[in-house]
């Protein structure tokens, strides 16, 4: 019954959302006149379902390290954690929680960035090929994420918050925050925020990420504050043209159960092949 209503959730969030962005997109973007199911909507859809019901499951587990090094430590217990007693560990818990949460927001995005950047070298660039692979981009594409991706990233983001002593609430309250705003500037539109555009992410911003591009490679990492892409070197947003040419350079299966598997398989023949005397991998 649990995994009943949990499905029905989920779909009822798919057609809310697609009520939400088809305004949006068609009435407010650049989206009219384009047929209602695009080229791989099949397989964002099924990474709709797929990453709530399957990876997320694996993240909650992954946690559970974390947690443990806690109560190791002798900081909470496991019922102060079950109970919701548990309001994090030495100075920066005892702040204001609005400061706590301006703190969490800034962090989280900087480990997002380095981490999203880590995606885009070699070895960590097949499972987030993934994700790039959309060549038809709008707002369903960005629940196209491999579990590999999806499992590191929250790792990277949510373990230092916990570790730090923030209050795991607020800390935890962030990742809906920052999920419905990653779903947002992926969407077929044209905004930029004007003068906001060196301080908060935008559909152009983000979408100029996905670019098949050459100029557009590696630009673009941060996915709320743009400002620790101009402190990095790596902000790219020309005023003079939208981003368009989505996807990846490469061939890459179109299908949701090949695109789970071939990141593995990718990566084991890359082992077996050593790579030619003095020739460098291309980075993604």
């Amino acid at each position: 019954m649990k995994h009943d209503a949990t499905f029905l959730h989920i779909a009822l969030g798919l057609v809310v959302l697609s009520v939400i962005f088809f305004i949006i997109e068609r009435l407010l973007g650049k989206s009219r006149g384009r047929p209602l199911l695009r080229q791989g909507w099949l397989t964002d859809v099924c990474f709709w379902f797929f990453t709530p019901l399957v990876t997320k499951v694996l993240t909650k587990v992954a946690l559970f390290l974390p947690a443990a090094l806690i109560i190791a430590l002798g900081v909470t217990t496991v019922g102060g954690l079950k109970s919701g007693a548990y309001h994090g560990f030495g100075p920066l818990s005892r702040q204001p929680l609005w400061l706590q949460i301006i703190e969490i927001y800034l962090l989280v995005d900087l480990l997002g960035y380095w981490s999203h950047r880590l995606f885009h070298r070699r070895g960590w660039w097949p499972f987030h090929a993934v994700h790039h692979s959309s060549e038809d981009l709008d707002w369903l594409s960005s629940v196209r994420v491999h579990p590999v991706n999806d499992l590191v990233s929250k790792l990277v983001q949510v373990t230092p918050l916990l570790l730090l002593g923030f209050n795991p609430f607020v800390s935890l309250s962030a990742a809906p925050v920052l999920t419905l705003y990653a779903i947002f500037i992926h969407a077929n539109v044209d905004w930029d925020f004007g003068p906001l555009r060196y301080v908060i992410a935008t559909p152009v911003f983000h979408r100029w990420h996905h670019s098949k591009d050459r100029e557009a490679w590696d630009k673009n990492f941060a996915g709320l504050f743009v400002f620790w892409d101009v402190l990095f070197g790596t902000f790219y947003m020309p005023k003079d043209r939208p981003p368009q040419n989505f996807g990846i350079p490469e061939e890459f299966p179109k299908d949701f159960i090949g695109q789970l598997v071939h990141p593995f398989a990718r990566s084991f023949a890359k082992k077996q092949t050593p790579p030619p005397v003095a020739v460098l991998e291309p980075v993604k």
